[in-house]
């Protein structure tokens, strides 16, 4: 018996992995992230038990676990985006070590790489920033020492912030002197759902088109010169001239 946590992806169902997809339909316990993971995830599955953990608390969620585990059943945890980011399976894995409960990770597409889709952008251009930060803002959770906003700032990576857009003007304060007021930013909203929306501005204007938009939660913030700068150099990969093992 094992627990694999399947990351569902962003929204879209069509963008879950092949593996995760084939566990949901072939595992007999389904505990998913309801409030998060869309029912079309589910679709096509065979279990005899769907659990929604938006209804749960943590200990209920391993009592289904450990009872599964008892009966020699596989469990399928689905979460949202990839489950290593953000996902709270940190602690569930804790408590399935001490009980001596299998369990396995099955990556998702995270909504980072979603919001990226959408906007048409590479976050990763020669010359631009070679380094992508995902963080949060520090609301309810505090961040660790040296994790704070303004110190990431210092980098001037393109960076990707959850949880942050109902405190949208103190991001942008905290970013403003590290980027520069007309440093691309764009806000998206839900990306791959069908209801998706964003807004693309600078940190000047952001909060403006923002606030004209509505968001007010489900949203991941996205900063970096990436977004708009078209002064890149191209990548030695390709250049004509450039050999490499594939290419002598």
């Amino acid at each position: 018996m094992t627990v694999f946590f399947i990351g569902a992806g962003p929204g879209d169902p069509e963008l879950i992995t092949v593996k995760g997809q084939r566990l949901i339909r072939s595992c007999p316990v389904i505990i998913y992230a309801g409030s998060l993971v869309p029912t079309a995830v589910l679709e096509g599955h065979n279990a005899v038990q769907v659990s929604n953990s938006a209804e749960l608390h943590l200990e209920q969620i391993i009592a289904l676990m450990k009872s599964a585990h008892e009966q020699g059943q596989d469990v399928a945890r689905v979460h949202s985006g990839d489950p290593s980011l953000y996902g709270a399976i940190g602690e569930q894995i804790r408590h399935l070590r001490e009980l001596n409960i299998p369990f396995e990770i099955i990556p998702g597409v995270t909504a980072t790489a979603a919001c990226a889709a959408l906007l048409g952008a590479e976050l990763t251009l020669p010359d631009i920033s070679q380094s992508v930060i995902l963080t949060r803002f520090a609301d309810k959770t505090t961040m660790p020492a040296g994790e704070e906003l303004a110190s990431l700032a210092q980098h001037r990576a393109t960076m990707a912030i959850h949880l942050g857009v109902n405190n949208l003007h103190k991001i942008v304060g905290e970013l403003l002197p590290h980027y520069g007021s007309d440093c691309p930013i764009a806000v998206v909203h839900r990306a791959s759902w069908p209801d998706q929306d964003w807004a693309l501005g600078t940190l000047a204007d952001i909060e403006d088109k923002v606030r004209e938009k509505g968001f007010r939660r489900t949203a991941l913030i996205l900063v970096g010169r990436v977004l708009a700068d078209d002064s890149f150099g191209e990548s030695s990969l390709y250049r004509a001239g450039h050999a490499h093992l594939f290419r002598p």
